[in-house]
């Protein structure tokens, strides 16, 4: 079943789509530091990042300095929110540096 998924590349790529496994979000080459799923929450111009990958786990923000986003997103805010008790949502357009990418 296909859900919306997201991955994170160890270059800083965030990757969306709808896609049954996480790993069909990878490309040749790329390896991968976690993922989870995503929502639009358009009221609030934000894109909520939440969960964790079976395979890869939680995005690992804190190997990253830089975030390339798909210029489509560009204007919305990208929030990640743990899925426990311990920790604080994560504001990745405020701890990180954006950079949006036309995707080809």
């Amino acid at each position: 079943m296909n859900l919306p998924k997201f991955i994170i590349t160890m270059d800083g790529v965030l990757r969306m789509g709808m896609v049954d496994q996480h790993m069909h979000l990878l490309k040749q080459g790329d390896q991968c530091i976690g993922g989870g799923y995503y929502t639009f929450d358009f009221v609030s111009n934000r894109i909520i990042l939440d969960r964790q990958s079976y395979y890869f786990g939680r995005p690992k923000w804190h190997l990253l300095e830089v975030l390339k986003v798909p210029s489509t997103y560009r204007g919305l805010q990208i929030v990640y929110k743990y899925d426990d008790d311990f920790h604080d949502d994560f504001n990745v357009s405020e701890e990180l540096q954006i950079e949006y990418y036309e995707i080809v």
